[in-house]
């Protein structure tokens, strides 16, 4: 069937005719389990609709002027339409990469290599709690000297799963069986001395987001409950090499935003009142609780950083391009990172190793490798810092300022860029409503459980009004602020501050740089809301984990890793447990 231009107009302007909401989506028509389209406009444009787009958009143009665009805005119609009628699946990147890298600017090569500090290797444990809450160093001593097994160590965390699980409500899927028969084979390749390496037998936890063939991947979201992956993430493929095993999916945030999903609030062990903060949420719960020995989260815009933080868990998110995305879920292709969460930062120094590598199947994979030595001259380090941060933050910050200067590093004064780029978040906005463009038009949305001003169907409708000349802007301020970034860092090897302080976060997230959350120490705080959960509470206070970040160079989380473990180290706070797991 030929449809008219006007008619084709119409489907674009509210993206209901059938060629752009059924063709897009792939969906069954109306009648048979598609949501309606939201409404149809066959009226064509006005000049009096331009007027009331201005506003909307910060424009304000002449009459004249308007008439003269009315032509134009109908082509620019049809050819919205015409996108719109076209199948785009969710794992389809956009033409345009971004790269963290500046012209001129040198990366360092790196060997792929792994040193830990010098350590006395404690022999295991006979209690079953110790060893679940031991660190991967440890466990894969145990594990590679015959101590342990991994079918014990797979036991030991399949059992608490079972027992403090349901109340964290941490993870949405086990798989005992893949878990059971990954631990016998990696006792029986041990046992003939084929080790891997140091995650060879090692439990662990996956972020929902992605793939393991033949098993559910949720994405936390209503939509997608019922979803099966048909291949393996390349994360998933290279931790399977290293001999880990896979306890099963930590729950996450519905769309990768907040700790609330589709069963319920994934919760922080200090304090089981508060949800965990997002959206790795259950990566961060479980691996605080001992319920996996690590575990892998995503970050866009802080969801390693964040519930680390809650949850008092190590979150490593890696510089941009570091570990493929391949097999996990889109949503803001510029800003997607994925990384470990640990309880201890050599962990997060052992899982990176293991995952880390180029991958032609992510357009943004760098080719690089990665190298980490704990036993490096710190006082050949340069850190930078902040004084209005600490002057703004509490003990815990002020402590890990001061016990960083006692390992002997040097410390100056670092030129934090000025000026506000806090319109740098719309690009997780815009980018997630091009990503989640098929719920926005087949009103499918609407199953999201979440709907507020700050929640997702929400902020992708207001997101398909940024102007896409102003979106260019927001992407050249981007490129500013990577300048101003690369000349802050020279003669630096890192930066150490409270989370998100200056706006850290954003701006390296947006800019690419690693960053490294680690505990600090403790304060006594009243349950706290969040997104999609509600308001603080007042009266009752508990006591949760107060973190601090290390941010390094672009691709030297090393550094970070070394200053990390010497900082957690001499802080002393890392090993005490949520008081009731």
């Amino acid at each position: 069937m030929k449809l008219s231009r006007r008619e084709i107009i119409g489907g674009a302007a509210f993206g209901g005719a059938a060629i752009s909401a059924i063709a897009a989506t792939g969906c069954a028509p109306v009648g048979e389990g598609q949501a309606p389209p939201r409404a149809d406009l066959t009226e064509g444009l006005t000049t009096d609709t331009v007027a009331h787009a201005e506003r909307v958009l910060g424009l304000s143009f002449e009459p004249d002027e308007r008439q003269l665009m009315l032509e134009s805005l109908e082509s620019a119609l049809e050819d919205l339409a015409k996108i719109r009628a076209n199948e785009i699946p969710y794992e389809l990147s956009p033409a345009h990469v971004f790269s963290p890298r500046l012209p001129r600017r040198t990366i360092k090569a790196q060997k792929n290599a792994l040193f830990l500090r010098d350590r006395i290797e404690p022999p295991a444990p006979n209690g079953d709690d110790a060893i679940a809450f031991a660190s991967v160093a440890d466990q894969a001593v145990w594990l590679r000297s015959g101590q342990i097994t991994s079918a014990r160590l797979t036991e030991i965390y399949l059992s608490r799963i079972e027992r403090f699980a349901p109340g964290l409500e941490c993870f949405v899927t086990l798989v005992p069986e893949i878990a059971r028969r990954q631990a016998a084979d990696a006792d029986r390749e041990i046992a003939a001395g084929k080790y891997r390496g140091m995650l060879h037998g090692v439990p662990y936890g996956l972020k929902d987001l992605a793939d393991v063939k033949g098993v559910a991947t949720t994405w936390g979201a209503e939509p997608f409950r019922d979803q099966v992956a048909t291949d393996d993430a390349t994360v998933v493929r290279r931790l399977r090499s290293a001999g880990a095993v896979l306890l099963g999916k930590t729950t996450c945030g519905a769309i990768a935003y907040g700790d609330r999903w589709f069963g319920g609030r994934t919760r922080n062990p200090w304090n089981p009142n508060e949800g965990s903060s997002g959206s790795s949420a259950g990566s961060a719960a479980a691996t605080a609780a001992g319920l996996c020995a690590f575990s892998i989260g995503t970050e866009t815009l802080g969801s390693i950083i964040s519930p680390s933080e809650r949850c008092g868990a190590t979150g490593l998110r890696p510089t941009f391009g570091r570990v493929s995305r391949k097999g996990f879920m889109p949503l803001c292709w510029s800003l997607d990172k994925v990384g470990p969460i640990c309880r201890f930062v050599e962990d997060a120094a052992i899982v990176l190793a293991a995952i880390n590598g180029f991958d032609a199947d992510d357009p943004s994979s760098a080719r690089i490798g990665f190298g980490y030595d704990g036993r490096i001259d710190l006082s050949a380090l340069t850190v930078g810092y902040v004084p209005a941060w600490f002057e703004a933050g509490d003990e815990a910050d002020r402590a890990a300022l001061a016990a960083l200067r006692d390992v002997g590093v040097q410390l100056r004064e670092f030129p934090w860029p000025e000026g506000d780029f806090s319109a740098l978040g719309s690009i997780v906005t815009v980018e997630a409503a091009a990503a989640f463009s098929d719920l926005t038009l087949t009103n499918r949305d609407d199953e999201l459980s979440w709907q507020a001003a700050q929640g997702w169907p929400n902020l992708w409708r207001a997101g398909r009004f940024y102007p896409a000349a102003d979106f260019v802007q927001v992407d050249r301020l981007r490129r500013r602020l990577m300048i101003e970034m690369a000349e802050a860092f020279e003669g630096f090897d890192a930066v150490i501050g409270p989370h998100r302080a200056g706006g850290a976060l954003l701006a390296t997230n947006c800019t690419g740089y690693p960053q490294l959350a680690l505990r600090a120490g403790f304060a006594q705080t009243p349950s706290r809301g969040g997104p999609g959960g509600g308001e603080a509470s007042l009266g009752e206070t508990f006591e949760t984990p107060r973190g601090v970040s290390l941010w390094g160079n672009l691709f030297e989380e090393g550094k970070i890793l070394a200053l990390g473990a010497a900082l957690e180290e001499r802080l002393g706070v890392a090993a005490k447990r949520p008081p009731k797991f």
